[in-house]
């Protein structure tokens, strides 16, 4: 359990106090753009093998809840919602993206899946980790699905305030027509979905990911996805 717990620190501080600080800049300042990428690239790398090689190894059970199987049906279609989100998000030209500050400076960039939020990819992580931690219900997938899950969630706001101190009213003309909550510029009017513009090989494509990843969890995780 000490090594989960670690790692689990380890992961969220490079990206917690780290990337999302003004730390960064500094770090960029020294290293430039591309020098601060791939130390941090490496550094995540290692963090997130850390983090699998623990979980994986661990062999201490302790409960947290017990979870009724009702929870299968949601679980599943939520998840399938998750993979969307990564698999249009990812392939989708984002401000938000790493090195995607430019598009800022272009009209028409809040489209597509941003229309829904401007941070897909890390959405679909954050419910594709909540999932995961409310079927599990033992301490160490607490530990290993909430780092995930955590990241993620404040990884969306320490990008907007990143973004927010590099582009200025670029970042501000972004930000009003978009929103980090899934659909809350489309509830509030600030938005429409535009369901075409999402492009329909990104959307097969995340379903063949999800369909993929349903077939090979028990080979790949010892656990049956259904």
């Amino acid at each position: 359990m000490t090594s989960i717990i670690l790692a689990s620190l380890f992961f969220i501080g490079i990206h917690i106090f780290v990337s999302g600080t003004r730390m960064r800049d500094a770090l960029v300042q020294r290293l430039g753009e591309n020098g601060y990428l791939g130390l941090f690239s490496v550094l995540s790398i290692v963090g997130v093998v850390w983090l699998c090689r623990a979980y994986s190894h661990n062999s201490s059970i302790i409960e947290c809840w017990d979870m009724t199987s009702g929870f299968g049906p949601v679980g599943f279609i939520l998840l399938l919602v998750a993979f969307l989100l990564v698999g249009v998000g990812m392939t989708t030209p984002s401000p938000t993206a790493v090195a995607g500050g430019a598009l800022l400076e272009k009209d028409g960039v809040a489209k597509g899946v941003l229309r829904i939020t401007r941070h897909p990819a890390l959405s679909g992580v954050c419910i594709w980790a909540f999932v995961h931690l409310v079927q599990k219900g033992d301490l160490a997938s607490l530990i290993f699905f909430g780092t995930f899950l955590f990241v993620a969630g404040v990884g969306q706001i320490t990008i907007d305030a990143r973004r927010a101190r590099a582009h200025g009213e670029h970042w501000k003309r972004f930000a009003e027509q978009t929103s980090a909550i899934p659909l809350m510029a489309i509830v509030q009017g600030r938005n429409s979905l535009v369901l075409s513009e999402f492009g329909i090989w990104r959307i097969v494509l995340a379903l063949v990911l999800f369909a993929l990843a349903v077939t090979f969890h028990e080979k790949l995780f010892g656990v049956v996805a259904l």
